[in-house]
């Protein structure tokens, strides 16, 4: 994960998840204090629509997140993954 001024920031992508459910994910992202979630746009040059119309979401926060907030943050990540597969996680 990147540093910057204490801020981290992360690329989450769930491959082939539809934008509804980004969506979804980002809204419950930003209920845990000092998570913001925006979502990314598609940067494949051909529509497909066997890939989301999404590229991912890019989350941030600062470096000092309390361990709890953290946790929730992996749960809810975890949640999804459970539910519509693995995610990767990239420093952005």
């Amino acid at each position: 994960m990147q540093t910057v001024n204490g801020e981290q920031r992360e690329r989450i992508v769930y491959p082939n998840l539809p934008l509804a459910i980004y969506r979804e994910i980002a809204a419950h992202l930003r209920q845990v204090t000092g998570i913001q979630a925006l979502e990314l746009p598609q940067d494949k040059p051909q529509f497909d629509y066997a890939r989301s119309q999404i590229g991912g979401l890019s989350i941030s926060y600062l470096s000092d997140i309390s361990e709890g907030d953290r946790a929730l943050v992996d749960a809810i990540l975890k949640h999804y993954a459970d539910r519509y597969g693995s995610y990767e996680r990239q420093a952005i």
